[in-house]
């Protein structure tokens, strides 16, 4: 599964509805360390394609969305399941404690 992205309008239906652990990642095309954790998130979406739905939200297109989640620092990344956020890392954090955030919850 690729990549999805997400906007104001289509997070419910993408996120909150979604039967799948959903992980989040709220960024902007100008911003250096979204852009350094982005081959990373790619690599975890082939990896866990079929447990894994993983999105992405330009969070200056999608305000309402960001503001809602308190985003106040990106790239942030959130993990849903059932429509809840279960766990959140903030920063261009290394492959290995991504994974770990991950795992706890598949």
């Amino acid at each position: 599964m690729s990549i999805i992205q997400v906007m104001d309008s289509n997070f419910e239906s993408e996120v909150i509805k979604s039967t799948q652990i959903v992980l989040v990642d709220f960024g902007a095309p100008w911003c250096g360390p979204c852009r350094m954790i982005a081959p990373v998130i790619n690599e975890i979406a082939h990896e866990y394609e079929n447990t894994v739905k993983v999105v992405k939200i330009n969070t200056d297109l999608s305000p309402s969305v960001a503001a809602e989640y308190g985003i106040r620092s990106i790239p942030t990344l959130m993990l849903f399941k059932n429509g809840m956020r279960i766990d959140m890392v903030v920063g261009a954090v290394p492959r290995s404690t991504l994974l770990n955030t991950l795992k706890k919850h598949l």
